[in-house]
């Protein structure tokens, strides 16, 4: 079976592809008549993009759909609140048979010159002495500095792709730059330019490389990347003899309140300058790629606006004058 990609899927397409799942729920249908009934609600997806999916015959279904099921299906797409691919028939497919490349997205830049530019930028940027040691024992660690160049940022929401995590890293350190550039008074650039190179670090052991859909591991659902990213720095600090406990207490600052808000899962909010600075640095490089991507996805509508996008809660105006995605 030839492969067809989410991202030529079109209202009307005849579809008989692979995919992989990501998300699935069942669900009971509204009409008084079909009480008790259940159908199955997909997110489904391939390298190119995500399109949901739906089962409505439950009893097609003989053995459980979980994510990251490689899939093939026979379908069409069909129109509600966007694209969806109404599934007519599917079989389970071995993961080990399929080409990983089809499902699995990666960065369009080049990870290796990415971290080169990263690396660049903190030691070019970053001048306390303990900082640079830390970055340095960051460095010695291979297994740490390979899988920080391939995690994804994210399982759906933004950089949700191999590399994702180095490429939304150095956004943040370089609008954080920018940052301490307008409040060199205010603001500890050092510290800020590292709390933007490690804020996300526990990622790398929050989602499952070796799953297509990025799965959550079990050590990411029961501790999230904030928590384990700040084990990951303590064990690099306790390396660099003599890191003042000040700097160290500044650092595990930011690290713990980079998402802002307690509902938005810090464990605290941020109280220094400095952590306020990362945190919107942080929120600006994410919400910018959601934009992005959308864009992205919906550039070639006929019409001028995207369709509702439930994370962003709007749709976005696409100005055909503006650049066009890339």
């Amino acid at each position: 079976m030839s492969k067809q990609f989410v991202k030529d899927l079109k209202v009307g397409s005849r579809v008989q592809t692979q995919l992989v799942v990501i998300d699935v729920k069942e669900l009971s249908f509204s009409a008084p008549s079909k009480a008790g009934d259940f159908f199955l609600k997909l997110q489904l997806g391939d390298a190119s993009g995500t399109i949901k999916g739906i089962i409505w015959d439950r009893s097609m279904v003989t053995e459980p759909i979980l994510p990251d099921d490689v899939i093939s299906v026979s379908g069409e797409v069909d129109e509600y609140q966007g694209p969806q691919l109404v599934i007519n028939c599917y079989e389970k497919l071995d993961r080990s048979k399929v080409i990983r490349d089809h499902f699995q997205p990666a960065c369009s830049r080049d990870r290796d010159e990415m971290w080169d530019e990263l690396v660049a930028l903190f030691r070019s940027t970053v001048t306390d002495v303990h900082l640079n040691a830390l970055f340095d024992a960051f460095l010695d660690d291979s297994e740490l500095v390979n899988r920080f160049k391939l995690s994804p940022a994210a399982k759906t929401i933004h950089h949700n792709y191999l590399g994702g995590l180095l490429e939304h890293t150095l956004e943040v350190m370089e609008m954080a730059c920018e940052i301490a550039r307008m409040y060199p008074e205010r603001i500890n650039r050092s510290l800020l330019l590292a709390g933007a190179v490690f804020h996300d670090v526990g990622k790398i052991e929050e989602y499952d490389l070796d799953s297509f859909s990025f799965q959550q591991t079990d050590r990411g659902r029961l501790l999230g990347h904030i928590t384990i990213g700040l084990g990951i720095v303590r064990g690099l600090i306790e390396k660099v003899p003599g890191f003042p406990r000040d700097l160290k207490t500044g650092l595990e600052h930011i690290l713990i309140s980079h998402h802002g808000q307690k509902e938005w899962g810090s464990p605290e909010v941020p109280q220094t300058l400095t952590a306020f600075a990362l945190f919107h640095a942080d929120l600006l490089s994410a919400r910018l790629k959601q934009f992005d991507q959308v864009l992205e996805r919906q550039a070639e509508r006929a019409n001028s606006w995207t369709e509702w996008d439930g994370f962003l809660g709007r749709r976005i105006y696409i100005d055909r004058d503006e650049p066009p995605a890339k």
